[in-house]
C-alpha cells in the first residue's frame, strides 16, 4: 500500500526534523511525504538533511491557517492511504507498518497516543511528562466527546471522493468533524497501541488549551452540523477526568522507550 503522510507546519523546523527522524526509523516506509509549509520560514534544508525520504515541500504563500493547508496536502497526495500528522509530533519505530496491516479490513484507523510535555534543551526536546490517552471506541460517546487523534492516523484516500475533505468552518474541530463524516458512512477502528507521541501541555500554547468566544463558536458549528446538542467546552485535562470518560479508559500497549528524538539537525 502507498501511504502518503501529510504534514503542516509553520515555523517549527526541529521539531519538524523530529517527526522526520521518526518517520526515517520506521520499518515501513511511506511512499511520499507531503510538508505544506504554512506561510512560514522555509524548511528545504530539512529536505537535504532527509534526501533518503521521499519528502515533497508545498510552500504556500500566505499563512492559510492548518485546516486549509492540510487540505492543499491532500489534494496532492498520490498514494492509496493518508496518514496524518502535526508536526510536533512523531511515531515510534512500527507505527506506519502497523497502521497498514490494521487498514485491510477498515476504512479509517486510529492508535492511542502518549500525550508529552517536553522541555527544550539545545533545540532538543526532552520529555519531563507522559500520560496515556487509550479510550474505548463507542460511535455514540463519539458524538459526546471525540478521544480521535488525527496524528499518525491512516485512511483510504478515496473516502475525500466520498465526504469531501477537511472543513476549515469549524477551524479547532476539523478533527472530530472528518471522523464523524467518515464514521457515519465508512469502517473505522482503534488500534489499541500507544505508538504516537502527541505534544501537548496543560500550560503551554496549545490551541486546545485557549478556551474563548471564537472557539465557541466553532464547537457550536460543529455541534450544529452533527445535530449534537449541548458541547461542554472546558479545559482538555479536566474534561478527561469526567466520569464519562473516566469509564471509557482502556487498556493500551505501551510501546514508547521515553527517549528523546535526536534528529539529524543536531
Amino acid at each position: 500500500m502507498r501511504v502518503s503522510v501529510i504534514i503542516v507546519t509553520y515555523n517549527r523546523l526541529y521539531t519538524l526534523a523530529e517527526l522526520l527522524e521518526s518517520i526515517a526509523r520506521q520499518t515501513y516506509r511511506p511512499y511520499e511525504i507531503i510538508v505544506v509549509n504554512d506561510g512560514g520560514e522555509p524548511v528545504d534544508s530539512l529536505k537535504d538533511a532527509y534526501h533518503d525520504l521521499p519528502i515533497r515541500i508545498i510552500d504556500l504563500e500566505e499563512n492559510a491557517g492548518h485546516v486549509h493547508a492540510r487540505n492543499a496536502g491532500a489534494f496532492q497526495a498520490e498514494g492509496d492511504a493518508i496518514m496524518l500528522s502535526d508536526d510536533d509530533d512523531y511515531f515510534t519505530p512500527e507505527h506506519i507498518e502497523r497502521m497498514v496491516h490494521e487498514l485491510t479490513d477498515a476504512h479509517l484507523v486510529y492508535s492511542d497516543v502518549e500525550i508529552v510535555g517536553f522541555e527544550e534543551q539545545n533545540h532538543v526536546r526532552v520529555p519531563i511528562s507522559r500520560r496515556l490517552f487509550a479510550y474505548t471506541y463507542d460511535s455514540k460517546e463519539m458524538r459526546r466527546f471525540s478521544t480521535f487523534v488525527p496524528s499518525g492516523s491512516l485512511y483510504l484516500k478515496n473516502v475525500h471522493q466520498s465526504i469531501g475533505y477537511f472543513d476549515p468552518e469549524v477551524h479547532n474541530y476539523w478533527d472530530w468533524d472528518f471522523f464523524l463524516r467518515v464514521s457515519g458512512k465508512f469502517q473505522v477502528k482503534r488500534v489499541p497501541v500507544a505508538s504516537v507521541i502527541y505534544a501537548f501541555s496543560d500550560t503551554g500554547n496549545h490551541q486546545s488549551a485557549a478556551l474563548n468566544e471564537r472557539r465557541q463558536s466553532y464547537l457550536e458549528k460543529l455541534s450544529e452540523k452533527h445535530q449534537l446538542g449541548e458541547l461542554p467546552q472546558k479545559n482538555f485535562f479536566v474534561l478527561l477526568e469526567e466520569p464519562e470518560l473516566k469509564a471509557r479508559e482502556a487498556l493500551s500497549l505501551l510501546v514508547w522507550d521515553g527517549k528523546p528524538m535526536i534528529s539529524r539537525l543536531i
